[in-house]
Formats: C-alpha cells, sequence, structure tokens
C-alpha cells in the first residue's frame, strides 16, 4: 500500500512539473491594436485560429492608434496593428517599428441622423459635408483620443479650412475623448454626425436614427498595417513569435480568414496583403 501511494504520489509530481513545463513553454505575445480590429469582432474571428495553428497566444491592448504605437513605444508590445500612415512613418522614423505591411483595407464613412439637418445625405465629397454641417452647426460627435479615425478627421476639417472647438465656441462640435463605439452612442443619443471605418459601423447595434450619410469618396481609404518592432531598439519584444503572427496575417490563410469576416452578410475588411492599396 505504501509502494502504492509513493507511486501515486511520484505519479502527480510528474503531471505537475509536465503542466509547470508547459505552461512554462506556452509562447504569447502582446498586440497593440486599432480598436475598430478589436470592435468589430475581426481579432475575435483570426486569432483563435492563428493560436490553434502555432500555439501562440495573443493579448490585445485595443486602444486608439496614437496610444497603441506610445504602448509599444515604451516597450509594452510585442507588434502593432494600426490604421494612421502619417503616425505609422514616425514610429518607424523613430527608430521603433520595422517592415510595414498592409494586411487589409475598408472605407471610412459619415454618418448622421435621418433628419440629415445638414443636407448631405447621399453624397460623395466628404470635405463639402464638414463645411455643410458646420454651416448648419449641426451636432457633431469627435472622438478626440488621438487614433487614427481622430486623425484623419482632423485632416479632413484642416482640408475644409474648418478647425472647429467647443473652446472657440463651436458649441455643435462634441470632442468625447473615447473610442469608435462611444462615438458612435453619442452621436446615436445626441442626433448627430460623425465620422467611422464602415467595419465598427456595420457591427454597431445601436442605430437609431443613424444612418450613412458621406461615402464613396476616394479621401476616405482606410488601411490597416501591421508593423513588427525594430530589435536594435527593442530587443525585449519577443520578435520570432510576433512574426509568426505578421506572416500569419498576410499569408493565404490567414488573408482568406479576414476576407471571409462578415457582419449581416456584408464584408468589414477587404484584405490586400498581395495588392496594397
Amino acid at each position: 500500500m505504501k509502494t502504492f501511494t509513493r507511486r501515486l504520489g511520484l505519479a502527480a509530481g510528474l503531471a505537475l512539473l509536465a503542466l509547470s513545463s508547459a505552461a512554462a513553454n506556452a509562447q504569447s505575445i502582446v498586440l497593440a491594436s486599432t480598436t475598430s480590429v478589436q470592435d468589430s469582432g475581426l481579432l475575435n474571428h483570426l486569432l483563435p485560429a492563428f493560436t490553434a495553428s502555432t500555439g501562440i497566444q495573443v493579448r490585445v491592448v485595443a486602444q486608439g492608434t496614437g496610444q497603441a504605437l506610445a504602448t509599444a513605444a515604451r516597450g509594452d508590445a510585442d507588434l502593432v496593428l494600426v490604421h494612421d500612415p502619417e503616425a505609422e512613418a514616425k514610429f518607424i522614423r523613430e527608430g521603433h517599428g520595422t517592415d510595414p505591411r498592409q494586411i487589409a483595407w475598408n472605407d471610412f464613412i459619415i454618418v448622421g441622423p435621418s433628419s440629415d439637418p445638414a443636407k448631405v445625405v447621399g453624397t460623395h465629397d466628404a470635405l463639402a459635408a464638414l463645411k455643410a454641417i458646420a454651416a448648419a452647426k449641426a451636432p457633431f460627435v469627435s472622438r478626440g483620443d488621438k487614433s487614427g479615425t481622430d486623425a484623419l478627421e482632423k485632416r479632413l476639417w484642416r482640408a475644409a479650412g474648418r478647425q472647429p472647438s467647443l473652446a472657440e465656441g463651436d458649441q455643435w462640435y462634441r470632442d468625447i475623448g473615447g473610442g469608435m463605439g462611444a462615438a458612435l452612442n453619442a452621436a446615436a443619443g445626441m442626433n448627430a454626425y460623425t465620422l467611422s471605418d464602415r467595419g465598427t459601423w456595420l457591427s454597431f447595434g445601436n442605430k437609431q436614427s443613424l444612418k450613412i450619410a458621406v461615402e464613396g469618396d476616394k479621401g476616405l481609404l482606410n488601411r490597416y498595417d501591421v508593423i513588427l518592432m525594430d530589435p536594435k531598439k527593442h530587443p525585449e519584444a519577443k520578435h520570432d513569435a510576433a512574426l509568426k503572427l505578421r506572416d500569419w496575417l498576410i499569408s493565404d490563410v490567414g488573408q482568406s480568414a479576414i476576407g471571409a469576416y462578415r457582419v449581416h452578410g456584408e464584408v468589414l475588411f477587404n484584405p490586400s496583403a498581395r495588392a496594397p492599396k
């Protein structure tokens, strides 16, 4: 009986040792990502397939693009997935990132209330629409969170010859300092216009009276890039595992998975690793 007990104890100990060893050897990486690919459900669709294929776990830190790049620059991420070309170029110039690759694209749209006080529904010129919204002093919700969407919105306002600000007396312009979901919720509650990426809009459930007002402007193209950390400046990053995720996203398998993701039958993201926009 004592021999059996000792053997049982030894077997249990070996099993615990094996589990401990497996846990120690399990790979995990941190992906600093823009909120739109998370809020739209795309990453929840993609990452389990990647983990099943490689055994690598991925923890997502979903933030606006500016915050995601800052998180990575501090050394708190192993790679980034973002959508602001100007911010990405600065990140790479400063030595934080390397080898950017486009994985998908969709587009931005301006959504607004069905009452359409600025009379822009059905148009295709974003700058003209913003001028009309400002002229009508129709409520407009800005994310104000230094995200890729926020950066584009600010560029569009500048191109339209305006820089609206509540501090300057533009009471119709509401800067919420929040993510895309929060901005859409605020716009729905206020009967306001806002700029949204199409993926988040299609997956958003609280549309109320909101509808697409402006779409189809070439200036509203929305590209998503994955960027590896530069090993010279960030030797602490898990480069090999991060490279496996990057390569999976641009592979035929990953690209097919991106193209297969739909909400209500509509494609949210168009794979573009083979033919970047």
